[in-house]
């Protein structure tokens, strides 16, 4: 496949990942999940219609993290990204394969301006954001002191109190991909963001088959990834990943999901790549959302990593993989 390449200077400068859309057949059903997953309702539009949209936040400053619609048919419907300025809305407008004008996010928390944006292979959607209104924090959750065997860092007469409950998400945290063709997607996302590999797994013939990507923001230190993707015969999402304040929080989030009969996928665990504690669970669509802590940072001066792709690698500990994750 042939792209007109932009020059270096012409690339849509992404500040941080923002929120993903989903739309489910069964919209009361998955918006109890949600709900138990740890996200807030924070906004309905069009209650009632065959176009009503669910908006959840986390406890951050992001207006919202997931927006969820009603439809004929569970999809994805892609990930938003804040981009740096207007003049980068403008700039994804007119360079950009299937893009779409800059139209306003009408309905959304925040508002804002948007363009949306189609790769041109596989036509999965971004989103491209300007001019929202930030939350303000209206919580604030504190760091809790562990005790080591030779380092006591809580106090005498200090305990851990906890409550138990739904896991407290954050903020949406990275998203990924099944792709047709590895190689056209890698120069797409590549030529027209600042999207930058940080870790690269090929098959033993040589060829690249996952790819973790950050943000290039310089010497800013940013998430390892917010963005993979892997080949497949088929192009679908795979899951989005949502970061929970810390090890207890998400553990605690883990029994409630088991105790309201949700179905796992994989987790809780330790990853290699990124090194998150993961713990992945089907939405009830079965698509595949993830509650991650304690994941790694990275900036401009990280080199790539390339290594062999395994199944060993996915995992330090955890439960076996099973063969759903891999498809």
């Amino acid at each position: 496949m042939t792209l007109s390449a932009p020059t270096l200077l012409d690339k849509v400068k992404l500040v941080r990942i923002a929120h993903v859309y989903y739309t489910h057949k069964s919209i009361e059903k998955e918006h109890q999940f949600l709900l138990d997953f740890g996200f807030a309702e924070t906004k309905r539009a069009n209650a009632g219609t065959s176009n009503e949209r669910i908006y959840y936040r986390g406890y951050g400053t992001e207006p919202f993290v997931y927006c969820l619609s009603k439809g004929d048919e569970d999809e994805f419907g892609g990930a938003a990204f804040v981009v740096e300025s207007r003049d980068d809305l403008e700039l994804a407008a007119r360079i950009m394969p299937n893009a779409s004008k800059i139209y306003e996010l009408l309905d959304a928390p925040g508002g804002g301006e948007c363009v949306t944006v189609e790769d041109p292979v596989d036509k999965f959607q971004l989103h491209l954001v300007w001019g929202q209104t930030q939350r303000e924090l209206t919580e604030e959750l504190h760091q809790r002191d562990s005790n080591f065997p030779t380092a006591k860092h809580r106090p005498a007469n200090k305990f851990q109190r906890m409550q138990k409950g739904p896991a407290q998400v954050h903020k949406l945290g990275h998203f990924g991909i099944c792709v047709t063709d590895f190689a056209a997607h890698m120069s797409f996302w590549t030529t027209y963001f600042n999207f930058k590999p940080s870790d690269v797994n090929y098959h033993p013939d040589g060829h690249d088959v996952i790819t973790f990507m950050h943000l290039d923001r310089g010497l800013e230190f940013v998430d390892h990834h917010c963005f993979f993707f892997f080949g497949g015969p088929k192009a679908h999402v795979h899951h989005s990943s949502f970061e929970v304040f810390d090890f207890d929080a998400q553990v605690m989030g883990h029994d409630w999901l088991v105790k309201k009969g949700y179905e796992n996928c994989w987790g809780v665990g330790r990853h290699e790549v990124g090194s998150q504690i993961f713990d992945y669970w089907f939405d009830t669509s079965r698509f595949i959302v993830e509650h991650y802590v304690d994941g790694d940072l990275v900036n401009s001066e990280t080199p790539i990593t390339r290594e062999v792709a395994s199944p060993d690698r996915l995992y330090v500990w955890g439960p076996d993989l099973p063969p759903r994750f891999l498809e």
